[in-house]
């Protein structure tokens, strides 16, 4: 379990593909304090850790998790979210994130707004209408509020702490961003389709 709070970005080292697995190696600040089978989240994607070595650690990712989300994109130097699971008694500053990644999403539009910016995404509207206004949704790992919300379109805001210290900065309109839905928002949704 994660909170969509961003504890600092690493980058990509190398991208190994292996069958129908992709081998990943991350360089970040908390390389030296991760374990082997202990969970990060990668851009929202939760990924099991199976090497460490130095300022570097490894993930794989499975053919499933490359089908649903962007990792199949990432190649070296690509910048990531990146957060370790939450622990027991912590505060959730964030909302409840599985690192389960619902689907993909296509940047629309970025409006700069003197001191934020107006983040637009577009999404498959067969995975049904999950988002709304001012609800939660997890967008490449961030804990975000949803400012407008229609079928397979929705709007966030970021603040300049969040811009400049997550992957945001570097987001150009036409990028895929990993997106999880508010885990109530899909039992409520689900729950009315009965």
């Amino acid at each position: 379990m994660f909170t969509g709070i961003v504890e600092t970005i690493g980058t990509i080292v190398s991208v190994l593909h292996e069958g129908s697995n992709a081998r990943i190696v991350i360089k970040s600040v908390i390389a030296g304090e991760l374990k082997v089978d202990q969970s990060v989240a990668h851009n929202g994607v939760c990924l099991t850790v199976v090497k460490v070595e130095g300022d570097c650690y490894e993930v794989v990712a499975v053919e499933e998790t490359l089908r649903r989300t962007d990792i199949g994109d990432w190649k070296k130097g690509d910048a990531v979210n990146l957060e370790r699971c939450m622990k027991l008694g912590d505060r959730l500053d964030g909302h409840i994130v599985q690192g389960h990644v619902d689907t993909t999403a296509k940047v629309l539009k970025i409006e700069e707004r003197d001191g934020s910016w107006n983040y637009f995404f577009s999404y498959d509207p067969a995975c049904g209408q999950v988002t709304v206004p001012k609800g939660s949704i997890c967008v490449n790992g961030v804990s975000l509020t949803v400012v407008e919300s229609s079928h397979g379109l929705f709007s966030v805001t970021i603040i300049p702490y969040t811009y400049h210290h997550t992957v945001f900065h570097a987001m150009c309109v036409g990028d895929t961003v990993n997106l999880e839905f508010d885990i109530i928002g899909k039992y409520v949704a689900r729950m009315m389709e009965k």
